[in-house]
């Protein structure tokens, strides 16, 4: 049978692209698709179901040859606190592919990763559990303006298209070791905060040596509870939502059932690998996203919790030809 679905993936060269394309191709269920990689400063392999298009999304001619004869699209791309690039990739791009996919003839679904940036993070306090029809708030910056902006214009395509879109919203996204560099005091720290920042260099180079864990905390001295999702089950919620009746022009949170315990998350590393623990006051609060609507609607349920995620990240051992770089620290 000749492949007659072809899924636009922009984005495609990073961490949930590249893990979502090689679950698609090796997945028999979706056989019938091709993979047309949008790609703007990196490339990916040759491979015979995958199509390589070079350039960005703030084209709309570009945009339009990417989609011609897609099916599906699945919306990776995005830039951090850019303030030169971020409205032309995620007000404008975003804004051609959703007029690309309502004129097109062959356009079937639309998922977008969204980011927990739109609803705060956890830079406002959530008393409660934050669901789906939390308000969007922003914090200061672009990038989290840029989440809010990419929601609401989807949200809108629904009320004056009827677009069959689906918005899959993520927390930070953790792969290999990133999970053990978010807890760096060192310049190679990943998904912030940036930990040496709290303290003078001497003392954050003490801990960066005696490999010192730190223990997020509110300013009421009380652990914080964070959230985070590895990019193997934020794939297996896409692969979930492709052509899922349910999935139909809704938003899901796609996190852990749990967020992390920054608390809990010291003591299993003191305990299981010896770690000493500082606790770093912080103006950061705790924050719950419930992930209920997206096990309950589309059957998907993470993997990873904490143990797991925490062990995934400090047992990885990088290959030579595979070395760490981090494109935004965040």
């Amino acid at each position: 049978m000749p492949n007659s679905e072809i899924v636009l993936v922009t984005g495609a060269t990073g961490k949930v692209g590249q893990t979502f394309i090689n679950r698609m191709l090796a997945d028999s269920k979706f056989n019938s698709f091709t993979v047309r990689a949008l790609c703007h400063n990196r490339e990916l392999p040759p491979h015979p179901r995958i199509q390589n298009i070079h350039g960005s999304i703030e084209h709309r001619d570009l945009v339009e040859k990417a989609m011609d004869g897609v099916t599906h699209v699945l919306h990776l791309a995005t830039v951090k606190e850019t303030p030169e690039q971020i409205m032309d990739v995620a007000v404008k791009g975003l804004f051609w592919l959703l007029e690309a996919c309502r004129t097109s003839k062959t356009f079937k679904q639309f998922i977008m990763v969204g980011g927990d940036a739109g609803i705060g993070h956890f830079v406002y306090p959530h008393p409660i559990p934050v669901t789906e029809t939390q308000k969007h708030s922003a914090y200061q910056g672009c990038y989290a303006l840029s989440k809010v902006l990419e929601e609401v214009m989807l949200e809108q395509y629904y009320i004056q298209y009827n677009l069959n879109g689906c918005c899959l919203r993520a927390p930070w996204i953790m792969e290999k070791d990133d999970f053990k560099y978010q807890l760096s005091f060192g310049e190679d720290v990943f998904g912030g905060p940036r930990w040496r920042d709290f303290m003078d260099e001497k003392t954050a180079d003490e801990y960066v040596r005696t490999q010192t864990i730190p223990i997020m905390l509110n300013l009421e001295a009380v652990p914080v509870k964070r959230n985070f999702v590895h990019v193997d089950d934020l794939v297996s919620a896409i692969l979930a939502a492709i052509d899922h009746p349910k999935a139909r022009q809704q938003l899901f949170n796609i996190c852990m059932d749990e967020p992390v315990d920054y608390g809990e998350m010291g003591k299993y590393l003191n305990s299981t690998r010896g770690f000493p623990t500082v606790g770093i006051k912080t103006e950061f609060h705790s924050t719950w996203l419930d992930n209920t609507k997206a096990r309950f609607l589309l059957g998907w349920r993470p993997e990873y919790d904490l143990k797991k995620m925490v062990d995934a990240a400090f047992d990885y051992v990088r290959a030579e030809d595979d070395p760490r770089k981090v494109w935004y620290p965040g």
